[in-house]
């Protein structure tokens, strides 16, 4: 009993060692592709800022795009997005599932306007981020896949909609793009969005087109 208590002590202090080594790597890979742009900033400039081997950060976070990837997620994926999630799961109703898919595009949105759009625009045409936001248009669209299943399943979609137009609709409605033009550019508070969000989404991918409560 005693070695195992010391295997699993020594295996938690690896595990905190790792995970403190890699919001090193992470924080200095934001403050220097801030400073200096993505495409001019070198795992070795990453390494040295962290304090660690250029070996270790690729052990790490895999790449410059894996690191990118991380930060991105760190920052569309963090505490708002999880509680918003939360409250989706708890739903049953595909209709109701619709309309909540308003307030995890805010929570993911509203999440990422802070360093992360500063970052963003800095490097806009940077290729590195270009792919990573590729990767991320994929990502969001398969996770709301399942939301897009439900509803056909119950019967619930809009006439005339079959699956793939349905996921398209969604996808496009939730974009950056659009949230960019409301909230950024027009200056629509994010309660404004998410309700007008919430409106459309269930007015054109379902067969109750009123507006969520």
């Amino acid at each position: 009993m005693a070695v195992q208590g010391k295997r699993a002590y020594r295996s938690a202090a690896r595990s905190e060692s790792a995970g403190k080594t890699r919001a090193r790597i992470m924080e200095a890979g934001k403050v220097l592709f801030l400073r200096k742009g993505i495409d001019t900033t070198t795992i070795g400039q990453i390494a040295e800022r962290a304090g660690v081997s250029e070996a270790t950060v690729y052990a790490t976070v895999g790449s410059k795009s894996g690191l990118l990837r991380a930060l991105m997620e760190q920052a569309m994926f963090g505490p708002r997005f999880q509680e918003a999630l939360q409250a989706l799961q708890g739903v049953d109703d595909p209709v109701e599932r619709i309309a909540l898919t308003a307030r995890v595009a805010r929570a993911i949105y509203e999440a990422q306007a802070g360093e992360l759009g500063l970052l963003t625009r800095s490097s806009a045409f940077s290729p590195e981020l270009r792919k990573s936001q590729q990767a991320f248009e994929k990502l969001r669209r398969d996770m709301q896949r399942d939301r897009i299943d439900a509803l056909f399943e119950a019967g619930q979609a809009r006439e005339g909609l079959d699956r793939e137009a349905a996921a398209t609709l969604m996808w496009m409605y939730t974009s950056q793009e659009v949230f960019h033009k409301l909230v950024q550019e027009s200056g629509w508070s994010l309660d404004a969005y998410e309700q007008w969000l919430a409106h459309t989404l269930v007015w054109t991918l379902t067969r109750q087109p009123a507006a969520p409560k």
